[in-house]
């Protein structure tokens, strides 16, 4: 027993497994506590859209929302531009304040209805925050409403200030939320199968790339030249991203999983993300050799925080917001919200994969023309083996 403790512990691998282990949990915990630190300070970033056709009441909702919400109030004239911006995802929340509300809220006997329409093809925080922000404009425009109506019938019995007070304040409510929700995700399952694609597709490419590297550095110890090594892992990285993304769909769509834009959408855009995946995670492996992998594990995590799939990127501190725009993942998460869930066509998120792709793939091929064989097949290599 003790000798094998010590011819295990003597071998590099085991020294590399025990370095990875403690490299998972020093890079995932710093940049897991850096990236979701103070979320809750920057509500301010997202953005709630009003539609005011109220004339009566509604400059003063507005106002009145706009300095008691945590979140930016954006005021719009256009009920399709608005809409539009919904879908796409510039605004949160969008808020219709109707013609007739004050009028309704003014009768008697009458309540009115704020309209609210949250789209669900977001990080789920974004659902969940909506309907606390419009429970939160219901309960505040519903006071208001009380208090006014009040004011106006009770104003007539000559009643004092606090009298009149009192009373408004046990009338029944007067303001009702109307909400409607676009591009409905059925169930947790769907919700989490963004987070779910990204995780398993990069951890998957990663492991892929380490053995396909080894895999490249025995053929060039056959003394098969650098391009012909290169251009074989294109060709087997290209039918990898096609054949797991389409495993991967099936089973998605198999076990329940919803999809707005079609099979083959879906397919097409998976397999599209998952060769970027495997581009970009091999392009270190091209570059440090097997030592590549460290970036990979920070690559990994730092896209799971920034890509959206979990949080929204609007309450990322400034330096992950930044950099998520050259991470894969973050297009990847974006076409896939609009494939499965609804929303805007993928054509965005596609030209940000294509051009991450296009980016690594040449640096792929610049690595690969400067760096110089190694040592080993330099040695092994026969003069009639050289295709280089």
């Amino acid at each position: 027993m003790k000798n094998a403790l010590r011819a295990l512990a003597k071998q590099p691998t085991t020294i590399i497994g025990i370095a990875a282990a403690l490299l998972f949990q020093l890079i995932f915990t710093v940049v897991w506590m850096t990236g979701y630190d103070g979320m809750q300070d920057r509500t301010e970033r997202l953005v709630i859209g009003i539609v005011n056709e109220d004339s009566r009441w509604g400059e003063a909702i507005v106002r009145q929302l706009k300095d008691g919400l945590p979140v930016r109030v954006r005021e719009l004239d256009d009920p399709a531009e608005a809409a539009r911006q919904l879908e796409y995802r510039g605004i949160q929340m969008l808020v219709r304040i109707p013609p007739d509300f004050s009028a309704k809220a003014a009768a008697a006997d009458g309540t009115a209805a704020l309209e609210f329409t949250i789209n669900e093809s977001n990080p789920m925080m974004i659902k969940n925050m909506m309907a606390q922000v419009a429970a939160q404009i219901t309960a505040s425009v519903n006071r208001q409403a009380i208090m006014t109506g009040a004011r106006q019938m009770l104003s007539q019995l000559q009643m004092t200030e606090e009298q009149t007070r009192t009373m408004a304040e046990t009338l029944s409510e007067r303001v009702t939320a109307d909400i409607t929700y676009t591009n409905p995700v059925q169930g947790i399952n769907n919700q989490m199968v963004p987070m779910m694609i990204v995780l398993a597709s990069y951890v998957g490419v990663m492991i892929m790339g380490m053995n396909l590297e080894q895999s490249n550095m025995a053929a060039a110890a056959m003394g098969i030249g650098r391009w012909q090594r290169f251009g074989a892992r294109m060709v087997i990285n290209a039918a990898a991203a096609v054949i797991v993304s389409l495993i991967g769909v099936s089973l998605v769509l198999g076990l329940g999983g919803q999809s707005a834009g079609g099979f083959f959408a879906l397919w097409g855009f998976e397999a599209l993300f998952i060769l970027a995946f495997i581009l970009v995670s091999q392009l270190f492996l091209m570059l440090f050799g097997m030592a590549g992998m460290l970036f990979n594990i920070l690559l990994l995590s730092m896209q799971l925080v920034s890509s959206g799939a979990m949080m929204p990127r609007e309450l990322l501190p400034d330096f992950y917001r930044s950099i998520s725009e050259v991470f894969p993942a973050t297009y990847a998460v974006e076409g896939a919200m609009n494939l499965l869930f609804g929303g805007p066509p993928a054509d965005r998120a596609a030209l940000g994969l294509l051009a991450i792709l296009a980016a690594a793939l040449l640096l792929g091929a610049a690595s690969t023309a400067i760096r110089r064989p190694s040592v080993q097949a330099a040695a092994v290599k026969s003069p009639d083996l050289n295709m280089n």
